[in-house]
Protein backbone atom coordinates (compact mmCIF):
# COMPACT_ATOMS: atom_id res chain seq x y z
CA UNK A 1 0.00 0.00 0.00
CA UNK A 2 3.05 2.08 0.39
CA UNK A 3 5.30 2.97 -2.81
CA UNK A 4 9.17 3.57 -3.13
CA UNK A 5 10.77 6.32 -4.77
CA UNK A 6 13.65 5.62 -6.76
CA UNK A 7 15.55 8.74 -7.27
CA UNK A 8 18.23 7.80 -9.62
CA UNK A 9 15.06 6.37 -12.16
CA UNK A 10 13.19 9.64 -11.22
CA UNK A 11 16.00 11.57 -12.45
CA UNK A 12 15.24 9.92 -16.49
CA UNK A 13 11.98 10.30 -16.72
CA UNK A 14 11.60 13.49 -15.60
CA UNK A 15 13.85 15.00 -17.94
CA UNK A 16 11.64 14.86 -20.75
CA UNK A 17 8.28 17.18 -20.62
CA UNK A 18 5.00 17.20 -21.96
CA UNK A 19 3.49 16.22 -25.57
CA UNK A 20 0.05 17.24 -25.16
CA UNK A 21 -3.55 16.79 -23.34
CA UNK A 22 -6.36 14.62 -23.61
CA UNK A 23 -9.46 15.93 -25.49
CA UNK A 24 -11.59 17.77 -23.34
CA UNK A 25 -14.78 15.63 -22.94
CA UNK A 26 -11.83 12.78 -21.98
CA UNK A 27 -10.29 13.19 -19.49
CA UNK A 28 -7.61 10.53 -18.38
CA UNK A 29 -6.42 9.95 -14.35
CA UNK A 30 -3.58 8.14 -13.17
CA UNK A 31 -3.56 6.68 -9.31
CA UNK A 32 0.18 5.73 -8.76
CA UNK A 33 -0.76 2.90 -6.33
CA UNK A 34 -4.30 1.20 -4.81
CA UNK A 35 -4.90 3.30 -2.17
CA UNK A 36 -8.46 5.01 -0.81
CA UNK A 37 -6.80 8.54 -0.26
CA UNK A 38 -6.52 8.39 -4.17
CA UNK A 39 -10.02 7.05 -4.87
CA UNK A 40 -12.63 10.13 -4.81
CA UNK A 41 -12.77 11.22 -8.74
CA UNK A 42 -14.13 7.38 -9.13
CA UNK A 43 -15.99 7.75 -7.01
CA UNK A 44 -17.65 10.78 -8.26
CA UNK A 45 -17.19 9.32 -11.64
CA UNK A 46 -19.44 6.40 -10.35
CA UNK A 47 -21.93 8.92 -8.73
CA UNK A 48 -22.52 10.78 -11.63
CA UNK A 49 -20.92 14.26 -10.28
CA UNK A 50 -19.08 14.61 -13.31
CA UNK A 51 -21.00 16.11 -15.92
CA UNK A 52 -19.87 16.70 -19.34
CA UNK A 53 -16.75 14.65 -19.29
CA UNK A 54 -15.49 11.28 -19.65
CA UNK A 55 -12.83 9.88 -16.72
CA UNK A 56 -10.64 7.28 -18.18
CA UNK A 57 -8.83 5.68 -15.22
CA UNK A 58 -5.59 4.05 -15.19
CA UNK A 59 -4.09 2.02 -11.45
CA UNK A 60 0.00 2.24 -12.06
CA UNK A 61 1.26 0.46 -9.37
CA UNK A 62 4.08 2.15 -10.41
CA UNK A 63 4.53 5.72 -9.10
CA UNK A 64 7.30 6.63 -11.38
CA UNK A 65 5.47 4.91 -13.68
CA UNK A 66 2.96 7.53 -13.43
CA UNK A 67 4.69 10.23 -13.61
CA UNK A 68 6.50 9.66 -16.33
CA UNK A 69 3.32 9.50 -18.17
CA UNK A 70 1.71 12.77 -17.18
CA UNK A 71 5.02 14.39 -17.56
CA UNK A 72 4.65 13.31 -20.86
CA UNK A 73 1.01 14.18 -21.47
CA UNK A 74 -0.56 10.39 -21.83
CA UNK A 75 -2.67 11.34 -18.51
CA UNK A 76 -3.39 14.69 -17.23
CA UNK A 77 -3.92 14.31 -13.94
CA UNK A 78 -2.31 12.35 -11.32
CA UNK A 79 -2.82 11.63 -7.82
CA UNK A 80 0.40 10.42 -5.84
CA UNK A 81 2.52 11.71 -2.53
CA UNK A 82 3.08 15.03 -2.73
CA UNK A 83 7.14 14.44 -1.70
CA UNK A 84 7.42 14.72 -5.49
CA UNK A 85 7.07 18.13 -5.84
CA UNK A 86 10.51 19.40 -5.65
CA UNK A 87 11.67 16.67 -8.37
CA UNK A 88 9.11 18.13 -10.85
CA UNK A 89 10.45 21.37 -10.17
CA UNK A 90 14.05 20.14 -10.31
CA UNK A 91 13.80 18.24 -13.78
CA UNK A 92 11.64 21.09 -15.66
CA UNK A 93 8.99 19.45 -16.31
CA UNK A 94 5.49 20.56 -17.62
CA UNK A 95 3.67 19.30 -14.01
CA UNK A 96 2.46 20.91 -11.53
CA UNK A 97 0.70 20.45 -7.76
CA UNK A 98 -2.80 21.68 -7.47
CA UNK A 99 -3.74 20.83 -4.23
CA UNK A 100 -2.90 19.08 -1.57
CA UNK A 101 -5.34 16.03 -0.40
CA UNK A 102 -5.09 14.26 2.80
CA UNK A 103 -1.86 13.99 5.11
CA UNK A 104 -1.32 10.38 6.56
CA UNK A 105 -2.61 10.52 10.31
CA UNK A 106 -0.90 8.03 11.83
CA UNK A 107 -0.18 5.41 9.25
CA UNK A 108 3.65 5.84 9.44
CA UNK A 109 5.75 4.84 12.42
CA UNK A 110 9.19 4.68 13.60
CA UNK A 111 9.88 1.96 15.59
CA UNK A 112 13.00 1.57 17.94
CA UNK A 113 14.62 -1.76 19.11
CA UNK A 114 13.89 -3.23 22.44
CA UNK A 115 16.16 -2.21 25.08
CA UNK A 116 18.06 0.58 22.62
CA UNK A 117 18.23 4.21 23.82
CA UNK A 118 17.77 7.27 21.62
CA UNK A 119 21.14 8.76 22.87
CA UNK A 120 22.64 5.14 21.21
CA UNK A 121 21.38 5.55 17.59
CA UNK A 122 24.58 7.45 16.14
CA UNK A 123 26.66 5.12 14.59
CA UNK A 124 23.76 2.46 14.77
CA UNK A 125 21.59 1.13 11.28
CA UNK A 126 18.45 2.29 10.75
CA UNK A 127 15.96 1.49 7.61
CA UNK A 128 13.91 2.96 5.86
CA UNK A 129 13.28 3.24 2.29
CA UNK A 130 15.35 5.60 0.38
CA UNK A 131 13.74 8.77 -1.17
CA UNK A 132 10.25 7.95 0.28
CA UNK A 133 8.37 9.73 3.47
CA UNK A 134 9.52 6.68 5.49
CA UNK A 135 12.86 8.26 4.87
CA UNK A 136 11.50 11.94 5.59
CA UNK A 137 10.01 10.84 8.82
CA UNK A 138 13.27 8.71 10.09
CA UNK A 139 15.03 11.85 9.34
CA UNK A 140 12.91 14.49 10.94
CA UNK A 141 12.57 12.46 13.96
CA UNK A 142 16.32 11.71 14.03
CA UNK A 143 16.83 15.91 13.81
CA UNK A 144 14.22 16.54 17.04
CA UNK A 145 16.09 13.75 18.88
CA UNK A 146 19.62 16.13 18.02
CA UNK A 147 21.40 13.34 15.98
CA UNK A 148 21.93 14.23 12.00
CA UNK A 149 21.36 12.18 9.12
CA UNK A 150 25.49 11.53 9.01
CA UNK A 151 25.22 10.09 11.83
CA UNK A 152 23.54 6.99 10.98
CA UNK A 153 23.65 4.03 8.97
CA UNK A 154 21.19 4.20 6.90
CA UNK A 155 19.60 0.59 5.08
CA UNK A 156 17.24 0.65 2.14
CA UNK A 157 14.35 -1.68 3.18
CA UNK A 158 10.82 -0.61 3.06
CA UNK A 159 8.43 -1.97 6.11
CA UNK A 160 7.77 -5.12 5.16
CA UNK A 161 11.53 -6.20 4.48
CA UNK A 162 12.78 -4.58 7.82
CA UNK A 163 10.40 -7.07 9.77
CA UNK A 164 13.10 -9.81 9.75
CA UNK A 165 16.34 -7.32 10.31
CA UNK A 166 14.37 -5.90 13.40
CA UNK A 167 13.64 -9.64 14.72
CA UNK A 168 17.42 -10.27 14.41
CA UNK A 169 18.74 -7.54 16.12
CA UNK A 170 20.50 -6.39 13.05
CA UNK A 171 18.41 -2.78 13.19
CA UNK A 172 18.41 -0.07 16.04
CA UNK A 173 15.13 1.26 14.59
CA UNK A 174 13.09 1.08 11.68
CA UNK A 175 10.49 2.68 9.43
CA UNK A 176 7.14 0.94 9.34
CA UNK A 177 3.48 0.47 8.59
CA UNK A 178 0.29 -2.31 9.36
CA UNK A 179 0.65 -4.73 9.92
CA UNK A 180 4.22 -4.51 10.44
CA UNK A 181 4.19 -3.03 13.31
CA UNK A 182 1.99 -5.10 15.35
CA UNK A 183 4.00 -8.06 13.98
CA UNK A 184 7.17 -6.61 15.55
CA UNK A 185 5.69 -4.98 18.53
CA UNK A 186 4.42 -8.47 19.56
CA UNK A 187 7.66 -10.58 19.05
CA UNK A 188 9.59 -7.89 20.01
CA UNK A 189 8.83 -7.42 23.74
CA UNK A 190 10.17 -3.62 24.49
CA UNK A 191 10.24 -1.93 21.30
CA UNK A 192 8.74 0.85 20.51
CA UNK A 193 6.76 3.15 18.63
CA UNK A 194 8.94 6.64 18.92
CA UNK A 195 6.96 8.88 16.61
CA UNK A 196 4.36 8.46 13.89
CA UNK A 197 2.56 11.02 11.56
CA UNK A 198 -0.26 11.97 14.01
CA UNK A 199 2.49 13.50 16.08
CA UNK A 200 1.24 17.33 16.15
CA UNK A 201 5.32 18.33 14.71
CA UNK A 202 5.04 16.14 12.12
CA UNK A 203 1.65 17.16 11.10
CA UNK A 204 2.28 20.72 11.13
CA UNK A 205 5.33 19.98 8.37
CA UNK A 206 2.92 18.75 5.56
CA UNK A 207 5.44 16.53 4.18
CA UNK A 208 3.35 13.38 4.32
CA UNK A 209 0.69 14.77 2.07
CA UNK A 210 -0.91 13.07 -0.76
CA UNK A 211 -1.51 15.38 -4.04
CA UNK A 212 -3.13 16.22 -6.82
CA UNK A 213 -1.17 16.72 -10.14
CA UNK A 214 -1.85 18.15 -13.31
CA UNK A 215 -0.03 18.37 -16.80
CA UNK A 216 0.52 21.96 -17.36
CA UNK A 217 -0.84 21.74 -21.14
CA UNK A 218 -3.84 20.35 -20.05
CA UNK A 219 -4.21 23.23 -18.01
CA UNK A 220 -3.50 25.50 -20.48
CA UNK A 221 -5.79 24.02 -22.96
CA UNK A 222 -8.83 22.92 -21.03
CA UNK A 223 -8.45 24.99 -17.95
CA UNK A 224 -12.54 24.67 -17.13
CA UNK A 225 -12.35 21.06 -17.75
CA UNK A 226 -8.99 21.40 -15.60
CA UNK A 227 -11.29 23.27 -13.16
CA UNK A 228 -14.38 20.75 -13.61
CA UNK A 229 -12.01 17.63 -12.13
CA UNK A 230 -10.69 19.87 -9.51
CA UNK A 231 -14.20 20.26 -8.13
CA UNK A 232 -15.49 16.60 -9.01
CA UNK A 233 -12.59 15.25 -6.59
CA UNK A 234 -14.05 17.31 -3.95
CA UNK A 235 -17.62 16.33 -4.71
CA UNK A 236 -16.05 12.89 -4.55
CA UNK A 237 -15.36 13.61 -1.15
CA UNK A 238 -18.59 14.97 -0.02
CA UNK A 239 -20.57 11.80 -1.54
CA UNK A 240 -18.44 9.69 0.37
CA UNK A 241 -18.93 11.73 3.75
CA UNK A 242 -22.90 11.69 3.40
CA UNK A 243 -22.64 7.98 2.17
CA UNK A 244 -19.67 6.37 4.01
CA UNK A 245 -20.44 2.69 3.89
CA UNK A 246 -21.47 3.05 0.57
CA UNK A 247 -19.11 4.43 -1.16
CA UNK A 248 -16.07 2.40 0.98
CA UNK A 249 -17.89 -0.76 -0.72
CA UNK A 250 -17.45 1.10 -4.17
CA UNK A 251 -13.57 1.94 -3.02
CA UNK A 252 -12.97 -1.45 -2.06
CA UNK A 253 -14.29 -3.00 -5.58
CA UNK A 254 -12.75 0.20 -8.15
CA UNK A 255 -9.13 -1.02 -5.61
CA UNK A 256 -9.78 -4.53 -5.46
CA UNK A 257 -9.26 -4.60 -1.49
CA UNK A 258 -11.65 -5.87 0.98
CA UNK A 259 -14.06 -3.55 2.34
CA UNK A 260 -12.70 -3.75 5.80
CA UNK A 261 -9.19 -2.82 4.79
CA UNK A 262 -10.60 0.63 3.37
CA UNK A 263 -12.54 1.31 6.75
CA UNK A 264 -8.93 0.49 8.14
CA UNK A 265 -7.43 3.17 6.19
CA UNK A 266 -9.68 6.25 5.60
CA UNK A 267 -12.21 4.81 8.80
CA UNK A 268 -16.07 5.00 8.39
CA UNK A 269 -16.93 7.83 9.66
CA UNK A 270 -16.48 10.04 6.52
CA UNK A 271 -13.88 12.13 7.84
CA UNK A 272 -10.93 10.42 8.94
CA UNK A 273 -8.97 7.55 11.08
CA UNK A 274 -6.19 8.09 13.62
CA UNK A 275 -3.92 5.52 12.33
CA UNK A 276 -5.32 5.90 8.94
CA UNK A 277 -5.50 9.06 7.02
CA UNK A 278 -7.47 12.65 7.51
CA UNK A 279 -9.24 13.83 4.68
CA UNK A 280 -9.64 16.95 3.85
CA UNK A 281 -12.16 19.29 2.99
CA UNK A 282 -12.25 21.74 0.11
CA UNK A 283 -11.53 24.61 2.56
CA UNK A 284 -8.86 22.89 4.05
CA UNK A 285 -7.43 22.46 1.10
CA UNK A 286 -8.31 25.57 0.19
CA UNK A 287 -6.23 27.30 2.74
CA UNK A 288 -3.23 25.33 2.37
CA UNK A 289 -3.12 26.78 -0.71
CA UNK A 290 -3.65 30.60 0.34
CA UNK A 291 -7.05 31.32 -1.85
CA UNK A 292 -9.22 30.75 1.03
CA UNK A 293 -8.90 33.03 4.75
CA UNK A 294 -8.01 30.97 7.05
CA UNK A 295 -4.86 28.81 8.95
CA UNK A 296 -5.16 24.85 7.47
CA UNK A 297 -5.79 21.87 10.03
CA UNK A 298 -3.03 20.49 12.10
CA UNK A 299 -1.13 24.12 12.32
CA UNK A 300 -0.90 24.01 9.09
CA UNK A 301 -0.84 28.05 8.16
CA UNK A 302 -2.28 29.79 5.63
CA UNK A 303 -0.40 29.47 2.36
CA UNK A 304 1.88 26.86 3.69
CA UNK A 305 1.66 25.03 0.86
CA UNK A 306 4.94 26.27 -0.90
CA UNK A 307 6.73 26.29 2.34
CA UNK A 308 6.02 22.43 2.88
CA UNK A 309 7.27 21.89 -1.00
CA UNK A 310 10.67 24.12 0.03
CA UNK A 311 10.80 21.55 3.34
CA UNK A 312 10.91 18.79 1.58
CA UNK A 313 13.38 20.23 -0.95
CA UNK A 314 15.80 21.04 2.35
CA UNK A 315 15.32 17.43 3.21
CA UNK A 316 15.85 15.51 0.46
CA UNK A 317 19.28 17.51 0.27
CA UNK A 318 20.13 16.55 4.02
CA UNK A 319 19.69 12.78 3.18
CA UNK A 320 22.06 13.12 0.14
CA UNK A 321 19.20 12.84 -2.37
CA UNK A 322 18.87 16.13 -3.88
CA UNK A 323 21.57 18.73 -4.51
CA UNK A 324 19.54 22.16 -5.95
CA UNK A 325 17.76 24.23 -3.92
CA UNK A 326 14.34 24.79 -6.05
CA UNK A 327 11.74 27.54 -6.22
CA UNK A 328 9.32 25.67 -4.48
CA UNK A 329 6.37 28.06 -6.07
CA UNK A 330 7.31 26.74 -9.20
CA UNK A 331 5.82 23.38 -8.67
CA UNK A 332 2.51 24.90 -7.40
CA UNK A 333 -0.35 26.10 -9.47
CA UNK A 334 -3.11 27.23 -6.49
CA UNK A 335 -5.06 29.28 -9.18
CA UNK A 336 -7.71 26.47 -10.22
CA UNK A 337 -8.45 26.27 -6.30
CA UNK A 338 -8.80 30.13 -6.41
CA UNK A 339 -10.71 29.86 -9.42
CA UNK A 340 -13.33 27.59 -7.59
CA UNK A 341 -13.49 30.13 -4.31
CA UNK A 342 -14.29 32.69 -6.85
CA UNK A 343 -16.74 30.93 -8.49
CA UNK A 344 -18.45 30.56 -4.65
CA UNK A 345 -17.26 27.30 -3.89
CA UNK A 346 -17.09 26.16 -0.33
CA UNK A 347 -17.49 22.81 1.43
CA UNK A 348 -16.46 21.36 5.11
CA UNK A 349 -17.11 18.64 6.06
CA UNK A 350 -17.70 16.98 9.73
CA UNK A 351 -17.17 13.60 11.27
CA UNK A 352 -20.48 11.74 11.23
Amino acid sequence: MRQVLNIAAAAAFLAGGGVGAAAADTVNIGICVSWPGYAMLKVADDNGLVADHDLNFTIFEDPLGGHAALAAGQIDVYGCTADYTPLVVDRGTDVVNVAFMNPSYGVDHVILAPDMAITELPGKKVAAPQAYIGQLLMGLWLDSEGIAPDQVEWVNLNADEAVGPMMSDDLAAAYMYEPWISKVLEAKPGAKSVVDTSDPDMLKTGIFMDALYMNKNFIAEHRDTAVAVLKARWEGLGYWNAHTEEVNQQMADFLQWPVEDIGYVIGNDGKSLLGGIYMMDFEESARICGVLDGDGPFGMANGSIVDTVALTNDWWIKLGLMTNKIDAAAGIDCSLMADLVAAGYRQELTAH
